[in-house]
């Protein structure tokens, strides 16, 4: 009688799990719909990986560049047109904003939690690897605003790449740059940060079967 009556019960339950409130349970063929799944941890550490990466180089090479360029020693690269000089810069690029350090320390650091926040949400692995260059060019940035001379938060980089005289940079620019050339041609081509990929066997599978279920083959 116990055995019976778990049987009854069972069968009860899972009556009333296909039919509630007077729905009907999905049949046999219906296909299931899966949700799309959240931001991968293994992307975010992909993104942290590739800034940790830069942030290191980045700031070995200005360590090297303040200690080998000073008494503005200057080191050819490429002739005239690339050579190591050693430059603090207190404002942005080109040297705007000499005078308000501070707003760039401000921005710098929203700019790596916003860049941070973004890579978490990325399910692209393109993407991730474009968002780890900014973060990790960012954060080298915000490190020098902190903790370089003359006072915290008021910090100068450290430049010393001169570009023919155009323009003096570090390692960080070049990866800010690589970064934000690599997202311009993943948005070119459609390649969306937060989009699921979908395998090449479920868009052909989608493509030989009608809204019928049945194949066209």
């Amino acid at each position: 009688m116990a055995a019976a009556d778990g049987a009854v019960a069972g069968g009860a339950a899972a009556g009333g799990a296909a039919v509630a409130d007077g729905g009907v349970g999905p049949a046999a063929g219906d296909a299931l719909v899966t949700p799309a799944p959240g931001p991968t941890r293994r992307l975010f550490w992909s993104a942290l990986g590739v800034a940790l990466g830069l942030l290191v180089v980045d700031q070995g090479t200005k360590w090297w560049a303040v200690d080998a360029l000073a008494d503005s020693k200057s080191i050819p690269v490429f002739g005239d047109f690339i050579r190591f000089w050693l430059v603090y810069n207190p404002g942005a690029a080109f040297s705007m904003g000499t005078g308000v350090t501070w707003i760039f320390t401000v921005f710098a650091g929203i700019a790596v939690v916003a860049i941070a926040w973004y890579a978490w949400r990325v399910r692209s692995t393109p993407w991730s690897y474009a968002l780890g260059l900014l973060l990790g060019g960012a954060t080298s940035h915000f490190g020098d605003r902190l903790f370089r001379e003359p006072a915290f938060g008021r910090g100068h980089v450290v430049d010393f790449i001169d570009y023919s005289g155009f323009f003096v940079g570090n390692v960080a620019d070049i990866g800010i740059f690589a970064g934000a050339v690599s997202i311009v041609v993943l948005s070119f081509r459609g390649i969306e940060a937060t989009q699921v990929p979908v395998p090449a066997e479920a868009g052909s599978d989608a493509g030989e079967t009608g809204s019928d279920g049945k194949s066209r083959d």
